[in-house]
């Protein structure tokens, strides 16, 4: 986008997919852009909507089995959002949003279901419940610091060649093979809750970067960055 436009966030489906405080991470990036004097439009598309093609961001978050695989089969017809993507438009998705931007995850009864193929990436259900703090170091080549967060899910999600994992993870399962989530051209997946983007104020910013096409002065998070250390702290000692 032009320095001097707006910048347009969709937040998709949050009538299905809205777990955990996901819609967070849009309030994130708000006041993330909105701090820096980058005025913000945000569309909320719910599931009975079509999903608008000129957005620079786009979110979905976190859901039950039933609501994210009528989320796939909603997203797979209106190709709004393959075609945002297409154009160049960022994403952010996460945990069941993560699984169905896969080629296939897991249904009701564990049975495949088609994603919609934006990751090249597949995810199936693991055999116990993953629930708890989730600490991982980012991918070296995104520049962002150790990221955080709450994880909930049984799945266990397999990257194939065309994708990076987000993290390398030290406290918690991720994808249930060492690594966190993926990100791939302007879009990240990964299974961190709490908001992602409210625990790692560095994750937002890359977004931001990505969609505006420059970079950016940091903004001053001194006393939240000290909060979060301490509460990183805490739970690597446990």
């Amino acid at each position: 986008m032009p320095s001097d436009s707006i910048l347009r966030l969709v937040w998709i489906y949050p009538d299905l997919l809205s777990t955990y405080g996901d819609q967070g991470n849009v309030l994130v990036l708000e006041q993330r852009a909105q701090r820096r004097g980058i005025p913000v439009e945000t569309y909320h598309v719910r599931s009975a909507d079509p999903v608008p093609e000129g957005g620079d961001i786009y979110l979905i978050g976190g859901g039950e089995d039933r609501p994210q695989i009528l989320a796939a089969e909603r997203l797979r017809r209106d190709g709004g959002l393959h075609r945002a993507v297409a154009r160049g438009a960022c994403l952010l998705a996460v945990c069941a949003g993560y699984q169905i931007m896969g080629t296939t995850f897991g249904g009701e009864e564990g049975q495949p279901v088609d994603g919609l193929g934006l990751f090249d990436i597949s995810s199936g259900r693991g055999t116990a419940r993953a629930v708890g703090e989730l600490v991982g170091e980012a991918d070296p080549g995104l520049g962002i610091p150790t990221l955080t967060g709450f994880e909930n899910h049984m799945g266990v999600t397999r990257l194939g060649p065309g994708v990076r994992p987000l993290a390398t993870t030290t406290v918690g399962t991720g994808n249930g093979n060492g690594t966190e989530g993926c990100h791939v051209g302007k879009m990240i997946g990964t299974y961190l809750h709490g908001p992602a983007l409210a625990r790692n104020p560095g994750l937002a910013d890359l977004l931001l970067t990505w969609a505006v096409g420059f970079q950016f002065p940091p903004l001053d998070d001194t006393w939240f960055e000290q909060l979060r250390q301490e509460r990183l702290g805490a739970v690597l000692s446990r």
